[in-house]
């Protein structure tokens, strides 16, 4: 069995455009899809709909992510995330949520210029 050890430089972000809309994935060490979550312009206040994979935590990053990411690009912002590391720590969690942040964060500046 393959192990994931915490590494945080693997951690991605991939940055999608569908039509409008923007679709932000985030990954690192063991890929897969954790959570998912969407942020909408509803009645001139942004909210979040989200999906959790049982058993899984990465809605604690992917709503204020989808939240952040729509209200900068003023559009709805889907973040599927899916970040797996075998006995990872708090100390580790919060490193992870900064990465996390970090690159989303260069993912909407730098995509701007681009698109």
């Amino acid at each position: 069995m393959e192990t994931y050890p915490f590494k945080p430089e693997d951690i991605r972000v991939e940055r999608r455009e569908i039509g409008r809309d923007t679709l932000l994935v985030v990954t690192g060490g063991a890929a897969h899809i954790g959570a998912v979550s969407t942020a909408y312009l509803e009645e001139a206040a942004y909210k979040v709909s989200t999906t959790i994979v049982p058993g899984h935590k990465e809605h604690m990053l992917s709503e204020p992510s989808a939240l952040h990411a729509a209200r900068l690009l003023e559009r709805t912002v889907t973040v599927v995330m899916g970040i797996h590391y075998d006995g990872i720590t708090h100390e580790q969690i919060s490193s992870v949520s900064s990465v996390v942040s970090r690159l989303i964060d260069e993912a909407l500046d730098a995509s701007e210029k681009n698109f």
